[in-house]
């Protein structure tokens, strides 16, 4: 099986490269902002984070595809980056610290592509994790400092605490009832959003999270990081890895029931 190791140290650099061009424009008064056909925003700082990705893997990867939120698809074979330059950009373009780069390497495989590398870079929270198939997931600073990530070992629903995003895309898909129902069974709740609850999953600072309505750039790095931690990265059909437009992660112990509770009225 390949060790990956070379293409994590690629991911680490390009991150390194994103991580300059995003916090050198954050909080910027003069930022661009614009509004996508689908409603959601798009900084100038996305746009510029994922070209310079792209340029960095055309030169470091030339076989390789690449897709990325802003610019699409570009090539083919069984190698294919997956990129969001910028996962929060409403916190972004507000001065929210919580955002972060996703850098993921999927690989064709069986069930279709597989997330094999992952690493999600947030420079204004000063922090990084990333994992690799097979050598488990770790958090730090750079390779040679870090700290490996373990799931929590909580087992039961009273004493587990769990993460969301928001409300309105529940009750768009008629899953809010069966979610309150999980809210009022579990020991605490907090909506701290995009990609920062998987990583909290992974770590074992929360033990289970769920979004209704994702992209695969959305969830490809962090699914990665939270089974090599351990965990369970689902799709709210159960369907293993981030291939059903939804996500939902756990410590693997308490994942049926969060999946009942998610699907109990849909």
């Amino acid at each position: 099986m390949p060790d990956y190791l070379d293409d994590l140290r690629l991911a680490h650099v390009l991150a390194d490269a994103a991580d300059a061009a995003t916090t050198d424009r954050f909080k910027a008064l003069d930022l661009k902002v614009e509004t996508k056909p689908d409603m959601t925003p798009v900084s100038e700082a996305d746009k510029a984070a994922e070209e310079l990705i792209r340029g960095q893997l055309q030169r470091a990867r030339p076989r390789d595809a690449i897709l990325g939120e802003e610019y699409g698809v570009e090539g083919t074979g069984p190698r294919r980056w997956v990129i969001d330059p910028i996962d929060g950009t409403k916190n972004y373009v507000r001065g929210v610290p919580v955002w972060a780069t996703l850098i993921s390497l999927m690989e064709a495989g069986e069930g279709g592509f597989q997330p094999v590398v992952g690493v999600v870079s947030a420079p204004a929270l000063g922090r990084r994790w990333w994992a690799a198939k097979g050598h488990g997931a770790f958090t730090g600073r750079s390779l040679t400092k870090a700290s490996r990530l373990n799931v929590s070992r909580v087992n039961k629903l009273t004493d587990a605490s769990f993460a969301y995003s928001s409300l309105s895309g529940w009750e768009a898909q008629g899953r809010l009832d069966g979610f309150l129902d999980l809210t009022r069974e579990v020991w605490r709740t907090r909506a701290y959003g995009d990609f920062w609850p998987y990583m909290m999953v992974a770590e074992g600072s929360i033990d289970m999270c769920a979004e209704p309505e994702l992209s695969l750039w959305d969830m490809a790095a962090t699914a990665i990081i939270v089974t090599e931690a351990g965990g369970t990265f689902t799709g709210l059909d159960a369907r293993p890895g981030p291939h059903s437009g939804d996500a939902a992660a756990s410590n693997g112990l308490l994942h049926d029931e969060l999946l009942g509770y998610l699907n109990q009225r849909y």
